[in-house]
């Protein structure tokens, strides 16, 4: 089954995905996702890079309730729908970003534990196509 992607542009596909960002060259402020002008200054020659794929979780919480379109994805079996992490990633000196964890417990979760991109699920589209999202998971941990 091909994977693509929930949303073009935001990350590379393959074993070792990356997110993708930009980087002003005028300042250095890198953001994610990418942008057309820069947030630090008035630059507009924003510049794609992309992103470390570990860093450390910054902060967490839970969500213990569905999102909204278009973020919910296909409807679920009854009962089959799981609460989830989410959290900020600390990329290093690069960029803080926020993104779904792999690990929902929080009892497993600790603020500055090593997480690693990984893409996971989201559903099938109408081609047949694998549909996934990224997500930080546990460095260690099976994805």
């Amino acid at each position: 089954m091909t994977q693509v992607p929930f949303a073009e542009g935001l990350f590379t596909l393959g074993d070792e995905p990356q997110l993708i960002g930009t980087r002003c060259p005028e300042c250095g402020v890198t953001t994610f996702p990418a942008q057309d002008s820069c947030p630090g200054c008035p630059s507009e020659k924003m510049e794609e890079v992309l992103l470390p794929r570990q860093g450390k979780l910054w902060t967490f919480t839970t969500q213990e309730f569905r999102p909204k379109d278009p973020y919910k994805g296909p409807e679920p079996k009854e009962g089959d729908w799981q609460a989830y992490g989410v959290g900020y990633i600390d990329l290093g000196d690069v960029v803080k970003v926020e993104g779904r964890l792999t690990e929902s417990d929080w009892h497993k979760l600790k603020i500055g534990m090593d997480v690693e991109l990984v893409l996971i699920p989201f559903g099938t589209d109408d081609e047949g196509n694998e549909v996934v999202n990224y997500a930080f998971a546990p460095v260690g941990a099976e994805s």
